[in-house]
């Protein structure tokens, strides 16, 4: 165990035993991400702000299949993501802003999930497969920094790759091209979540967007991802 890990865990000891050895210490779990982490429904109309009830979510349903010993700490941003600040939706959409910001706000936490890529692929930005996950390793170089792993007494992180998004809907002309850059993530995903000791999750072995905007998740593909995200905490 590194010195950082060894003196967060005597941290984490003697917080928990001052908080008395007869109150089970909840657990945080924040799930940092976009729209599909937000819960934004699949889009028929442009400009809406709709978002499925937090009971239909996956970030809610996730944390009930964790059991009562977690609590949650949801920060979804339609728009937002890895690396680029958008030129219309605005600077803030960089995630890496958003993830210092998220850290610390909020806490301690002991499981951080990342799920972001789809806005990356948009064909503003001219990114490619690559300069995504080097986006994504930025994120988690930030998570992964003394700094974050100190303030919260260290945590752990999922890397969930998003399913591959459709080039359809009433969205399209934001995302062409999108679609075979967000088929390369996964393989890339898992490589890099392996370097930095991560968790990771291919959300498209289990669910894929909506064919009504070909970005969204609908409420079923929450329950299902819901599941699978917990699945993976668990082995974590």
């Amino acid at each position: 165990m590194c010195a950082v890990a060894a003196k967060a865990k005597r941290q984490r000891h003697f917080t928990d035993n001052d908080r008395g050895s007869s109150v089970p210490v909840m657990k945080t779990l924040l799930t940092f991400g976009d729209s599909n982490t937000h819960g934004t429904p699949p889009m028929t109309t442009r400009g809406g702000n709709d978002r499925f009830a937090a009971e239909t979510r996956w970030p809610t349903l996730a944390r009930a299949a964790l059991g009562p010993g977690w609590a949650l700490v949801e920060e979804g941003l339609p728009g937002r993501t890895t690396r680029f600040p958008d030129a219309v939706m605005g600077d803030h959409m960089n995630g890496q802003t958003g993830l210092k910001i998220a850290l610390c706000s909020h806490g301690p936490i002991d499981m951080l999930t990342i799920m972001l890529g789809t806005n990356d692929v948009k064909t503003m930005f001219g990114a490619t497969p690559d300069m995504i996950t080097g986006g994504l390793a930025s994120l988690l170089a930030i998570a992964h920094s003394d700094e974050m792993q100190l303030r919260h007494n260290t945590f752990k992180t999922l890397v969930i790759c998003p399913p591959p998004m459709l080039e359809q809907g009433i969205i399209v002309d934001e995302f062409l091209g999108g679609r075979a850059k967000s088929l390369a993530l996964p393989p890339l995903y898992r490589a890099l979540a392996a370097h930095w000791r991560a968790g990771f999750l291919d959300a498209g072995d289990h669910i894929g967007v909506s064919p009504v905007d070909g970005v969204h998740l609908d409420a079923t593909a929450h329950g299902v991802l819901a599941q699978a995200v917990a699945a993976a905490i668990k082995a974590l």
